[in-house]
């Protein structure tokens, strides 16, 4: 094996355990966004995507269905489920995924 083939598997190796980190970091409730939320720029969905958003505009939106604001067809629901710490860390988090 070359020494550039070598680096690349060396990165790519060093780099699996950090994503899987970020990942486990989640806050409780992020994971079940995933549910109607794509987290891939790729997929075509009505419903839009909240990876990478601004967090402060995410919080506001869930206030929004919270308070009936912002009508929708289950987020109202869901927005209630959440206290406000938890609105802020799930959007907190979402905003730092890409």
């Amino acid at each position: 094996m070359n020494a550039t083939r070598l680096l690349a598997v060396a990165l790519l190796g060093a780099t699996i355990p950090i994503l899987g980190a970020a990942a486990a970091e989640a806050p409780p409730g992020a994971t079940s966004c995933s549910g109607c939320h794509a987290a891939n720029a790729g997929v075509d969905s009505p419903v839009p995507r909240v990876v990478g958003r601004n967090a402060g505009e995410l919080v506001a939106q869930m206030q929004a269905f919270r308070s009936g604001q912002r009508p929708a067809t289950v987020m109202e629901q869901i927005a209630k489920g959440f206290s406000d710490a938890e609105v802020e860390a799930i959007a907190t988090w979402f905003a730092g995924q890409h």
